[in-house]
């Protein structure tokens, strides 16, 4: 299936539309040529709205980039107070 299609193209196409999200592919819908949505997996935009979510946490975002720089530290799960 093509990455991009029209809402026609994808009403006429629907089933081979969902069987491309479900094998990853995320899919664009155009109306008039200007995109309007997005097709894609239900696993794939849950992944999209838990980094969203995690990038918008100030605290994840430091330790994120605390860690790409390498002055992140480590412990055991073990050494957590109850």
């Amino acid at each position: 299936m093509k990455s991009t299609v029209s809402i026609s193209e994808g009403q006429n196409s629907f089933p081979a539309l969902i069987k491309a999200a479900e094998t990853g592919a995320v899919v664009t819908v155009t109306r008039h040529d200007t995109p309007v949505a997005c097709v894609m997996s239900y696993e794939r935009m849950a992944a999209v709205a838990e980094t969203l979510e995690i990038m918008s946490n100030p605290a994840a975002a430091r330790a994120i980039a605390e860690h790409r720089a390498g002055k992140a530290k480590f412990g055991r799960l073990d050494d957590i107070p109850e």
